[in-house]
């Protein structure tokens, strides 16, 4: 991920500067082994949505979604620590802040409501009485 060092960038009119971003070192959870315990690598990511520069419609989307990683007060919280160093983490969580906040940069499609053509609807009918008269020929054949 290239980005220059205070900035986090969305799209080419949309940053996130780093200061609105809290980075946290915490201790990676893992099974025990000999740095376990001692090094603080995993990183703790903590963005509020409704304090961030982010324009409008960004931030509504964001709420909207329903992604266990957003809390309901709007606070954007994600753990890195599939990484050994720190900086791999670090860049990890960014990049996936990233990827939250492009997946609701595209405003969704509206959807517009269409109705089945008339040939469809009579192949639907036939087949309808071709199965009827199938079910009605077996009921004839029980008596």
């Amino acid at each position: 991920m290239r980005r220059s060092s205070n900035v986090l960038p969305i799209s080419n009119h949309v940053t996130i500067p780093l200061t609105q971003i809290e980075l946290t070192a915490v201790r990676a959870q893992s099974a025990g082994g000999q740095s376990v315990n001692k090094n603080s690598s995993a990183i703790h990511l903590r963005f509020d949505i409704h304090a961030s520069s982010l324009p409008a419609a960004y931030k509504e989307r964001l709420m909207r979604l329903s992604d266990q990683r957003i809390t309901r007060d709007g606070m954007v919280i994600l753990k890195a620590q599939e990484h050994r160093t720190q900086e791999r983490n670090r860049t990890a969580a960014l990049e996936r802040l990233q990827q939250l906040v492009r997946s609701v940069a595209v405003v969704p499609k509206k959807r517009v409501a269409t109705k089945p053509t008339a040939g469809a609807r009579q192949r639907r009918l036939d087949t309808k009485s071709r199965r009827g008269r199938i079910k009605a020929l077996r009921r004839g054949a029980e008596e």
